[in-house]
Parts: structure tokens; C-alpha cells; sequence
């Protein structure tokens, strides 16, 4: 596996890349603590509500079926830099939300950043994983996306 430097580079990458998991995983779930809060913010009807909690859902596939064309075009670990940029500006977007349409908007963004990142991140992982490793490292991928889940609630 190389040297100890190579090894602490590698490990810390494999975390970096591996918290984007994590994000996937609260990211998808942490709307289930906010729905009351949201429909007396917003004045929502249950439909709306739906749409609300959906509309992450709806980004997620447009992410993750561009995701694999953009990480063949520019490389997986550009795509996740672009993946990270939408998940801040999103993350912001909807805390300072100033109505429904906005809320929704930066919930599609934050969808885009999860599907990317869900397609993006195993490849990366897969990448710059020795091959002894390779199987354990992705799966650390699919444990954090867990973890963000029960974090979230």
C-alpha cells in the first residue's frame, strides 16, 4: 500500500470523499424533522408538502443520470468538486429560503448534488483504492450514506 505518507493521503481522501455519502444520506432524510415547521413557514396543503419532501427526489435522478457523462468527460474527482459546490450553495438556499418556489428550487440543487455525488463518489473511491482494498473502501462508502440516514433523524 506504499509508504505512511501515501497511506494518511489515501485514508484522508477516503473520508473526504466518503462524508459525501454522509450528505447523501442526511441530506435525503433530514426533511422528515422540519415538515410541520415547513407547512406553517410556507402555509403548505399536504399536496404541496409532498412536493416539497419530493422535489429532492426529483434532482436527485437528474444528478445522478448526468453524473456519469460529466465524470466521463471531466474525471469523478471534478464532478465532486462541482457536487460539493451544489451541496453549500443548496444547503444555504434552503436555510435562507424567502418563499415555497425558492425553497423548492434549492431543494432540487441540493437533489443534483446527492445524485451526483451517489454515482460520483464509488467511482472516485474505486479509482484511488489499492486493490486489496478496493471492496472495503467503497462499502465504507455505502455505510456512511447510513450513518447520514440515522443522523437525521
Amino acid at each position: 500500500m506504499g509508504t505512511g505518507a501515501a497511506r494518511t493521503t489515501l485514508m484522508s481522501v477516503v473520508v473526504a470523499v466518503s462524508l459525501s455519502g454522509l450528505l447523501f444520506g442526511f441530506d435525503t432524510a433530514v426533511i422528515s424533522g422540519v415538515t410541520d415547521a415547513l407547512r406553517l413557514q410556507y402555509d403548505l396543503s399536504a399536496a404541496a408538502l409532498g412536493i416539497t419532501v419530493s422535489s429532492a427526489l426529483v434532482g436527485t435522478m437528474f444528478g445522478a443520470a448526468a453524473a456519469g457523462v460529466f465524470g466521463d468527460r471531466r474525471g469523478a474527482r471534478s464532478g465532486l468538486r462541482w457536487a460539493a459546490a451544489l451541496y453549500l450553495i443548496s444547503g444555504l438556499g434552503c436555510a435562507l429560503a424567502w418563499g415555497w418556489f425558492p425553497l423548492l428550487a434549492f431543494r432540487i440543487m441540493a437533489g443534483i448534488a446527492i445524485g451526483a455525488s451517489s454515482v460520483l463518489a464509488p467511482i472516485y473511491l474505486a479509482e484511488i483504492a489499492p486493490a486489496a482494498r478496493r471492496g472495503a473502501i467503497v462499502g465504507g462508502f455505502q455505510v456512511s450514506i447510513v450513518i447520514g440516514i440515522l443522523l437525521a433523524y
